[in-house]
């Protein structure tokens, strides 16, 4: 039943089908009307003297009978013969078939009608988030912090004097619907001992594309169609930014690579230059966004970071989307040691002002024992949910089963983008802006999001 799919509501296909249609009615009465209405009453003349040869009885609603069955026939014609243009150009474009490429425009439609998510952060979190979100709407934008200046991307950091690439490469590749091949190309690291050994191949191709393109933005717009990308990936700023920290005994530790090694309680993170401008498209991304998500990742070297360049708070408070924190499942050694949910929510208050969270997602199920063991011996603690404290914060809690429990303790893809996007889902089912039929692919977003959590 896959060719009832291209009827299906958003496909835009309906319009051009009954658009073909007139223009054949139209031609056929052009040609009525120029070899003139007479030779048409010659057909029905003869339609008439078939039957009452046939039958010996003159039957007046056979001229009925018959235009209908012409009527008919057309519309057999016209379906098959789109139908075959269809086939002969899929049987080249697409040699796995027209089933696969109605599927295919099925659900880029579907996606692309999806709600507007701008995701904020940076590190592993961001990119196993944008996994999950990526299978629901095609409209993500990852706002990535810049601050890294560890491994690979330091050290092109460093040597080129640009914006560090790594976390930037990490969301590309999560956003990508490429080939397996082109993927494995991105994330692949040289070995070997020389000059090269440790670096990304995609930190470099960024690189390479942004000293030739002379703009990060544009470098990173012409890699997201390398690897097709689902949504578009943007640097907090296009400035070279240093993180550093004021520790609770009044030592400032600088470097973002360096801070979770000093082994001492943060009182508060800053960047430098403190001034450090936006990226237009960022804020834009942030003030038309469905839904503004934060986390999960690094409390103070990847979530607040972003928070810290300009402009950027202020249009979380401004922007009408709903706005919603991700916190971690474990405590991070030299970062958030012994600090509860609530504690990370006033963390990010206590830098930005409140008004920038509206939900914080917090797990529900318990952590493995033989896994709290081995982060336990880490100094990794799950991170304690305390309701009544969270709600003083004026933020409302959700609570879900979201981890996936293998060798770590980390956020599940499938089963954290549905708890999010199915609120969104609602969130947007509400407003007044919403047409009938984007009311119709939210329903069938929440029952296939529904559906998924179950398997």
């Amino acid at each position: 039943m896959n060719y009832l799919k291209w009827l299906y509501p958003g496909m835009k296909l309906k319009r051009w089908l009954l658009l073909f249609s007139l223009g054949v009615i139209a031609a056929s009465l052009g040609l009525a009307i120029v070899f003139n209405y007479k030779y048409i009453g010659v057909v029905e003349e003869n339609i008439f003297r078939l039957v009452y040869r046939a039958t010996g009885k003159y039957y007046y609603a056979v001229t009925t009978i018959a235009g209908t069955a012409f009527f008919v026939l057309g519309l057999a014609v016209m379906a098959f013969s789109t139908r075959q243009i269809i086939r002969s150009v899929v049987s080249v474009l697409l040699p796995e078939g027209s089933d696969k490429l109605v599927e295919i425009i099925f659900q880029k439609r579907k996606l692309n009608r999806g709600p507007a998510v701008t995701v904020l952060g940076g590190g592993t979190g961001l990119s196993v988030l944008l996994r999950g979100i990526k299978s629901v709407t095609s409209n993500i934008t990852a706002i990535v912090t810049v601050a890294d200046d560890g491994g690979s991307s330091g050290r092109i950091r460093h040597d080129l004097g640009i914006i560090p690439p790594g976390d930037l490469r990490s969301c590309l590749v999560a956003l990508a619907d490429t080939e397996p091949l082109m993927e494995k190309l991105f994330q692949h690291r040289f070995g070997g001992a020389g000059d090269l050994a440790g670096h990304s191949f995609g930190n470099l191709y960024i690189a390479a594309m942004t000293e030739v393109l002379g703009d990060v933005e544009l470098a990173l717009k012409e890699s997201s169609k390398v690897l097709a990308v689902r949504g578009q990936v943007l640097p907090s700023s296009a400035q070279t930014i240093r993180l550093a920290a004021e520790m609770a005994d009044g030592s400032v530790v600088e470097g973002e690579s360096q801070i979770p090694l000093a082994g001492k309680a943060i009182r508060r993170v800053f960047i430098k230059p403190e001034n450090a401008p936006p990226v237009a498209s960022a804020i834009e991304a942030i003030e038309n966004a469905d839904a503004c998500i934060l986390g999960p990742g690094s409390l103070y070297t990847s979530v607040i970071p972003n928070l810290l360049v300009g402009g950027i708070a202020d249009a979380l408070r401004r922007t009408q989307a709903v706005k919603i924190y991700i916190c971690n499942v474990m405590t991070q050694p030299g970062e958030t040691d012994g600090y509860s949910a609530a504690r990370h929510v006033q963390a990010i208050i206590d830098h930005v002002g409140p008004g920038v969270i509206d939900y914080v997602v917090v797990i529900a199920q318990a952590v493995a024992p033989h896994l709290r063991e081995v982060y336990a011996r880490q100094g990794a603690y799950p991170v304690a949910v305390d309701a009544e404290a969270l709600a003083a914060l004026g933020v409302k809690v959700v609570k879900a089963n979201l981890i996936s429990e293998t060798t770590l303790v980390r956020h599940d893809p499938v089963k954290l983008s549905p708890a999010i996007m199915e609120r969104v889902f609602r969130l947007k089912a509400n407003s007044e802006r919403m047409k009938l039929l984007d009311y119709y692919l939210i329903a069938e977003h929440i029952k296939e999001l529904k559906d998924e959590d179950r398997k």
